[in-house]
């Protein structure tokens, strides 16, 4: 029996994503779990598995063409069976009704604003440059967008004046810039902060390359730190769903990575099931992924508990934003030497700098400051858990 396998959610908030490379062609067996294609988020490029075995009958769109969550992706099933015996129902606006694949003929006029039509090559175009092909109204036929369309936008809006240039949002920032928004107007933030001694964390990390023989992520040792914490106080590690507050036994610890595209915060899953060994090797392999937009939909969809390591720009104390669907977020600055007064005496150490936000709807100032009290006790003697 033929199976329709559509486009799911594979990230908070996606409405649509871009198919870049097939991995399959009509025709091919495949198996379950093979990798069918990889389609382009705003978040991440990401390889969709096979959820069935079979016979590809159908592809729910060429390469460069974007579709919707809830959109036939592909067609699945026996050999010989067709592809369009299957009736497809693909959720689009009323008023825009039509095909998976926008086609460029044999379509009514499209009005601004509404589901646009082009052709994937302009679709890749458009994308590249950061224009929103809703907004603009399409001169081909039947009100198709063409590519001379989308050339005029990009030499006659980017430059708007000698000492001006208007950059238009790629789509990744744009998806930062609404959930930044989102949750900034709708999380009461508050960060608190502390300095760490990071005399003993440092040269613990120091044994601990030499014993690896390799790097060790200083995010790998803060989510050491953090986990226990996070099993103490499970505030921290939660969400806050209408009158509830739904407590994870799972730890998903997302890490916040730096990249050329903007800010990724992919998920260690399953962080606690690791040793320190198998953590070091997991954040160091996500983060190398994520800086190629290569995490997995799970990896995408978001973690528990967010770790930010700003002290890799040379960063101090912050004031870190909850990713939406979590309480808290912990980000670390740059170890600096410093003087403090022990018993009476200066002396010379390292200081970490250390900044928690959380979620005051749920976290009240008393638990914030004992959760951070607990994570830089735990950072302060490595032992404890970098065995």
């Amino acid at each position: 029996m033929a199976h329709e396998f559509r486009l799911p959610d594979i990230g908070e908030g996606l409405v649509d994503a871009e198919i870049v490379r097939w991995h399959v062609a009509v025709g091919d067996v495949v198996s379950a779990d093979d990798v069918l294609v990889e389609v382009e988020t705003a978040k991440a490029v990401v390889e969709i598995p096979s959820p069935h075995a079979g016979t590809v009958l159908r592809l729910g769109g060429d390469e460069g063409a974007t579709i919707e969550v809830g959109s036939v992706l592909i067609v699945i099933g026996e050999e010989g069976e067709s592809g369009d015996d299957i009736a497809t129902t693909v959720p689009v606006p009323a008023d825009a009704a039509q095909p998976i694949v926008a086609s460029a003929a044999a379509h009514a006029p499209v009005p601004r604003g509404s589901r646009t039509r082009a052709m994937p090559v302009v679709r890749r175009l458009a994308a590249d440059h950061g224009i929103d092909l809703d907004a603009v109204s399409g001169t081909g036929p039947a009100g198709v967008i063409t590519r001379a369309d989308v050339d005029a936008l990009i030499t006659g809006e980017k430059v708007s004046a000698d000492d001006e240039e208007r950059v238009p949002l790629s789509r990744m920032r744009r998806s930062i810039r609404d959930h930044m928004s989102k949750s900034w107007r709708e999380i009461p933030h508050v960060t608190v902060f502390a300095d760490i001694d990071a005399t003993g964390l440092l040269a613990a990390r120091r044994d601990a390359i030499h014993r690896l023989g390799r790097t060790v992520p200083i995010e790998a040792v803060v989510i050491r730190a953090v986990l226990p914490a996070l099993d103490e106080f499970p505030e921290f590690n939660a969400t806050l769903d209408g009158d509830d507050l739904v407590l994870k036994r799972h730890y998903d610890i997302a890490v916040a990575v730096d990249t050329p595209d903007g800010l990724i915060v992919p998920a260690l899953i399953a962080a606690d099931r690791l040793g320190f060994e198998g953590l070091v090797e997991r954040v160091a392999d996500l983060t190398e992924r994520a800086g190629q937009r290569r995490v997995t939909p799970e990896e995408a969809g978001g973690g528990t508990f967010t770790v930010s390591n700003i002290g890799a720009l040379g960063g101090g104390h912050g004031t870190p934003i909850i990713p939406l669907g979590t309480t808290s977020i912990i980000s670390i600055g740059r170890a600096a030497p410093a003087v403090v007064v022990r018993d009476g005496a200066m002396v010379m150490t390292s200081l970490m700098p250390v900044s928690l936000s959380y979620d005051h709807r749920v976290i009240d100032g008393g638990l914030g400051q004992r959760f951070l009290a607990r994570v830089v006790d735990n950072l302060e003697n490595p032992s404890r858990f970098l065995a």
